[in-house]
């Protein structure tokens, strides 16, 4: 039997709750000028340690594992290591002979929160130190009492990689050698309470597909970016008087692949950026694709904030999709959310034992509706970690912009709270400073070191200056959703239209704040799912009334003010609310209605894109003017829309199935007036009701205009009307 050593500190490595390994483990100076050399190797039967001379056996020192060499002379560092093992020799560098990696100033930065590129300080990276490959792993656990790699490469035990702890920065390092890309890996934490904790690792790069955990030691990206045209023309973008025009998409249920649950970044580029082009989209809007372990959760409850899903592919699989897109002239956004993270115990959920992500008092650190933890923004750490990961989107994978989630969530400390459930804030209010201060950090972040890039907020409530620059007081995102003007417009065509002229105001409100924030108009996921219906089974009447309606409403959207977004399949009429396990019925477009609904969605994009007037002025009062918005009685209103060059387009949309012959209406310009589109078209399934392609302005004025169209107006149906050229 091997001597049972008593030095306390290896009895503490042994039981996995030294705090400090490598104070024991490795090579020390003795007080009398000699050499040690300790090894922790539980399943080896042989060590032997390079000399610099020569190889020479460690004896066991413990039955345990522990391994001790000692000599007149110090060994060569890092030290050289050769074990017999599971039958075999194995010959690598003693990790414990390594020097300390992070630098004080990145972990200085870190504790500030102001480490915008933290996601290449802690995480899993493959290196080279002296000639000799691995990985440096890093991991923020400041309440831990020991933290070590555990993985395939170490059978999965606790005891055989405990890590380094940098000082006061909770931040614990290990450079493991010989570890290659590929490797499985996960952190086991062990409290200052004595309990265990296995956790993946919170700046991960890749995972284990689902079911499965463990984080995956990703290589460097090799991926050759060939968007630099788009790059430099997106930095130089004027977004605000510019097409915007959204493809809102889930990538794992867009199309279902026959073969495999998933398809591959790959595939779905294949058929995507065709699509995209053909129908008109200006961008795709990606439902969040950071690591998630349920699909049912759409990608909204993240439990990797910095990998990649391994549904579709790796991180560079994911590159040259956006790659592609960017080389196709189509923007790429990715919903981001910072708003919350799920419970899951082997993710970021009380990661070191204690409330570090999030708030300890669930009045402020749980979302008790949907069951998930709410981040401690006031915390610099964590703030910190948001903001790299905003970063790391934008940075890694050359995104266009994010949208952020669930905002109103954020904002208010009472969100779907009771009385009593919220702790106001030092004011005694009920805004989430600590919040809104990481929200504008942020935003101004982005725009700073990614111009041209969104932010757009979901922001549901009236809170004031969400899209305004930060330097004014607002909040500084790009854009923010029009929640409103969507409830209302989806209430109104709820509507059987013989009551919709006791609700004209639900179309006519909006128009009272449009200008106050730089809105998208959105029909998003979250209007077609959990028994809201999809878009057509909102729909009154009939089948033809239906799909006239659905015609009615996406054309009016387009036609509004605002940005413009819209969920996959919206576009055909998409007849069943969205389910997350099965794909959109694309067979749909073998019938006549569908292709209709298709066909007018692709010649609406086109037509908005080439058309100014439709998106020039879209956050500005002047581009947009009432030509009669009082016409209750008949459901009828008309506006007028125009650009910086004063080119307009005159729109009139009839709410009823009723069609309206020898409607008056005034016009700003005398002379030859193009109908230049008409939902009611044949080509679209309408009744091809319309005005013959061109009317001629009358000499009697109408509409506090100075001259007038007497028209037809098609039963449910959107006509846009544009001065021809003399």
């Amino acid at each position: 039997m091997a001597h049972q050593n008593s030095d306390s500190a290896l009895l503490k490595i042994l039981q996995g709750c030294h705090h400090d390994p490598f104070a024991t483990l490795g090579i020390h100076g003795n007080a009398n000028g000699t050499w040690r050399w300790r090894l922790f190797f539980p399943y080896a039967d042989t060590v032997e340690v390079w000399t610099g001379q020569e190889w020479q056996v460690a004896p066991r020192i413990h039955d345990q594992g522990v391994f001790g060499w000692s000599g007149p002379s110090r060994p060569p560092v890092p030290g050289l290591v050769r074990r017999h093992e599971d039958g075999q020799w194995k010959e690598q560098a003693d990790p414990y002979t390594f020097s300390p990696l992070l630098t004080d100033h990145d972990l200085h930065l870190f504790q500030e929160g102001t480490l915008h590129l933290m996601y290449r300080m802690l995480g899993a990276h493959p290196i080279t130190l002296h000639g000799i490959s691995g990985v440096r792993f890093a991991v923020w656990a400041p309440n831990a009492e020991r933290v070590s790699v555990i993985g395939d490469f170490n059978h999965w035990d606790g005891r055989h990689n405990p890590m380094r702890v940098r000082g006061p920065s909770g931040v614990w390092e290990l450079f493991l050698p010989e570890i290659i890309a590929g490797s499985y890996y996960k952190f086991e934490i062990r409290n200052r309470q004595g309990s265990l904790h296995i956790k993946t690792d919170p700046c991960g790069f890749c995972f284990e597909h689902r079911p499965g955990t463990a984080a995956v030691v990703s290589e460097p990206s090799r991926h050759a970016w060939e968007d630099a045209d788009w790059m430099q023309q997106r930095a130089q973008w004027d977004w605000m008087h510019a097409p915007l025009n959204i493809y809102e998409l889930h990538l794992g249920s867009w199309r279902k692949p026959w073969h495999t649950d998933f398809a591959h970044f790959s595939e779905i580029a294949d058929q995507l950026i065709p699509y995209i082009k053909e129908m008109g989209y200006t961008h795709i809007e990606l439902l969040p694709i950071s690591e998630h372990p349920l699909d049912e959760s759409w990608g909204y409850q993240t439990t990797g904030y910095f990998g990649v899903t391994s549904r579709y592919g790796s991180p560079d699989d994911f590159r040259a999709f956006v790659d592609r897109c960017h080389q196709a002239g189509i923007g790429v956004l990715l919903d981001w959310v910072p708003g919350h993270f799920p419970k899951d115990d082997w993710a970021l959920a009380r990661f070191d034992g204690s409330a570090l992500y999030e708030h300890e008092d669930p009045r402020l650190g749980e979302h008790q509706d949907w069951g998930t933890y709410i981040f401690n923004y006031g915390r610099h750490e964590v703030r910190g970690f948001l903001m790299s990961n905003a970063h790391f989107w934008l940075n890694e994978f050359h995104l266009d912009g994010l949208r952020v989630d669930a905002v109103a969530s954020m904002l208010y400390l009472d969100y779907s709270r009771k009385s009593g459930e919220w702790i106001p804030n030092a004011y005694g209010g009920r805004e989430n400073l600590a919040a809104l201060d990481f929200l504008r950090d942020m935003n101004r972040m982005v725009h700073e070191y990614f111009p041209g890039t969104l932010t757009i907020a979901e922001e549901s409530t009236a809170w004031p200056m969400v899209s305004r620059p930060t330097y004014l007081g607002g909040l500084g995102f790009s854009m923010k959703w029009n929640m409103g003007w969507m409830n209302d417009t989806l209430h109104y065509f709820s509507l059987d239209p013989v009551y919709r002229q006791h609700h004209h105001n639900a179309l006519t409100f909006g128009q009272l704040y449009a200008y106050s924030e730089n809105f998208v108009l959105p029909f998003s996921h979250d209007e077609v799912v959990h028994g809201k219906k999809s878009l057509l089974d909102k729909m009154p009447g009939d089948t033809w009334q239906r799909f006239a309606n659905l015609r009615l409403l996406l054309s009016y959207q387009m036609a509004s003010p605002g940005k413009k977004l819209n969920f996959m399949g919206n576009e055909f009429a998409q007849g069943r609310e969205w389910q997350v396990k099965s794909g959109l019925d694309w067979d749909l477009l073998n019938q006549h209605w569908h292709q209709g609904i298709h066909k007018m969605s692709r010649d609406l994009n086109h037509f908005y894109r080439h058309h100014s007037a439709l998106y020039d002025l879209d956050f500005e009062v002047e581009g947009f003017q009432w030509v009669d918005c009082h016409d209750h009685a008949q459901s009828i209103i008309s506006f007028i829309r125009r650009d910086r060059h004063q080119n307009v387009v005159l729109v009139i949309s009839n709410f009823t199935p009723v069609p309206r012959r020898n409607y008056r209406i005034g016009v700003p310009v005398e002379g030859c007036w193009h109908e230049c589109f008409n939902s009611d078209s044949t080509h679209y399934g309408g009744s091809n009701l319309g005005n013959m392609g061109e009317l001629w302005t009358q000499t009697q004025p109408w509409n506090g205009l100075p001259c007038s169209l007497e028209m037809t107006l098609p039963p449910l149906a959107t006509v846009i009307l544009e001065p021809k050229p003399h």
